[in-house]
């Protein structure tokens, strides 16, 4: 039956996304059978589990067997370290789990980037092997194709999710889950896994022991904020996307400057509806089975300086750089050009986890330099500490400008692309069609309009609004749900877009 095989079999051209019918569907029975486990807690942890199982193999097919096998790994040298007193043995069970953990990262995410840099340094000709599909249909008589490697979605966020938990228990701050059931749980959680939140064992090994636990006000929220995301991602984000953005990053040669930055500014707004959608989705989706997840966006383009920024975007991953890189380098305890030194390092890194190119570097390091540089502005600027709204709105503004100056490398498929970009802002911007441009795409800078004004309006309205829905009747709030729900979806004009941050 062909229905049976869309349910349970996995389908590379149709990845399982927060944004289908399907997924609520899924998430639907998850519920269901929630309802009736959820007291009991060790069966509700293994449920939970197998159902995220299920969920990754629906995105990424066999791939959930590597998830598997960093979750078996990790378990039991998170206990050997924590059972053990010699810090030798804990040392080496940390070096260990990271070497595994990011061999596996480093083999899926940058053998390309290894074997094009190899090549074109020293005009070889080394292809690739996807040792590991050679490996299993010599052993299996699988017929996998060695020619390609494929990138696990989700693997850059669970591969440091559980080195955070690793170098946790090293440090005595957490002890190790009680069962590897719970372990899995932890790790693969299926409204964070794919695409972040990065949780760490602090925040939620705790809330595996609790009892279920769902105030009112919070199933509020979350009905809200889950339509908040869905909103973002596909109203305003896929939307701009495929409306604009995409045709314009193909090909920047063939459009003109105007376009092109207009396409730039759209990208700023859709990569944080995009991500941040995603987010918003994760955190409703758990929070309705009564587990907390961390905020990882604080209204990002209301920064006032790029430090600002960055503890604003991706916090998840901002603070984990920060922990478990920053300052084991030494952070500012070293001196101001060692101090330099380690952020640009940091962010370098930063820019590489976010993928396997010279771009996400240049990315990196184009933020660490405006880190670097900002840390001696801030000594004599005449307006670090005024609290005038114009100085406010300028150091917003200038922030701003430079984030978005930064996509470029970002977004673009390539250096060649990201030249154009620049080429054709610089020395073809064309003011002439900015009018025909504006008709042309009116509604989709009408959604663009819209999507900056709803980040940049005050907090104050949209907890207002916040509140509003909360305070409402159930009946009230199944009304309104169902009203956005649908003009969301309205806005389709294409297939649904994956989200952005699956690629990382």
């Amino acid at each position: 039956m062909p229905w049976l095989s869309d349910i349970f079999l996995f389908n590379p051209e149709k990845p399982l996304l927060f944004t289908q019918l399907y997924f609520w569907l899924f998430y639907g029975v998850v519920l269901l059978v929630f309802s009736i486990v959820y007291k009991n807690r060790a069966v509700r942890n293994s449920y939970l589990f197998l159902v995220s199982l299920f969920f990754y193999w629906k995105t990424s097919g066999l791939f959930f067997l590597l998830l598997i096998f960093s979750t078996i790994v990790n378990y039991f040298i998170g206990n050997w370290i924590y059972r053990s007193e010699n810090k030798k043995v804990r040392k080496f069970g940390v070096f260990l789990s990271v070497f595994i953990n990011l061999f596996l990262l480093s083999y899926f995410k940058y053998t390309y980037l290894f074997v094009d840099t190899l090549n074109s340094v020293f005009n070889t000709n080394i292809e690739v092997v996807n040792h590991l599909a050679l490996w299993s249909n010599n052993l299996t008589g699988t017929h996998f194709d060695v020619s390609a490697i494929l990138l696990p979605v989700g693997i850059s966020f669970y591969t440091f999710q559980v080195m955070s938990y690793i170098i946790d228990i090293y440090r005595r701050k957490v002890g190790p889950v009680k069962n590897i059931m719970d372990f899995g749980f932890y790790v693969s959680f299926f409204p964070q896994l794919v695409a972040g939140p990065i949780v760490r064992a602090s925040e939620f090994v705790p809330q595996i022991d609790k009892r279920y636990n769902l105030r009112k006000e919070e199933f509020g929220y979350a009905i809200f904020i889950i339509m908040k995301g869905l909103f973002k991602k596909v109203f305003i984000g896929d939307y701009l996307a495929v409306n604009f953005i995409d045709r314009i990053f193909a090909n920047p040669g063939g459009f003109s400057g105007f376009e092109n930055l207009m396409a730039l500014y759209g990208y700023s707004l859709q990569v944080y509806v995009d991500f941040s959608g995603y987010t918003d989705i994760a955190i409703g989706v758990a929070l309705l089975m009564g587990f907390r997840i961390p905020r990882n966006f604080n209204s990002p383009y209301k920064a006032t300086n790029v430090g600002n920024f960055w503890k604003r975007w991706h916090i998840s991953l901002s603070s984990w750089l920060k922990d478990y890189l920053y300052i084991p380098l030494g952070g500012n305890r070293k001196g101001r050009f060692m101090t330099d030194v380690n952020l640009m390092i940091t962010m370098l890194l930063g820019g590489l986890w976010h993928g396997a190119s010279w771009q996400f570097l240049i990315w990196g390091g184009i933020n660490g330099i405006g880190l670097v540089v900002y840390k001696q502005w801030k000594k004599i600027s005449p307006y670090e500490h005024s609290k005038h709204w114009a100085a406010r709105l300028w150091k917003i503004f200038i922030t701003f400008q430079f984030i978005t100056f930064t996509r470029i490398w970002f977004r673009s498929d390539s250096m060649e692309h990201a030249s154009e970009l620049i080429h054709q802002v610089v020395h073809s911007f064309n003011a002439s069609v900015i009018t025909d441009v504006l008709v042309s795409y009116k509604w989709v800078f009408l959604v663009m309009l819209l999507g900056y004004f709803t980040h940049w309006v005050s907090n104050k309205w949209k907890l207002a609004l916040l509140n509003w829905y909360i305070a409402t009747k159930m009946w009230m709030k199944v009304v309104i749900a169902v009203v956005v729900v649908f003009i969301i979806y309205q806005s389709w004009s294409a297939d649904l877009q994956p989200f952005i941050y699956f690629q990382f």
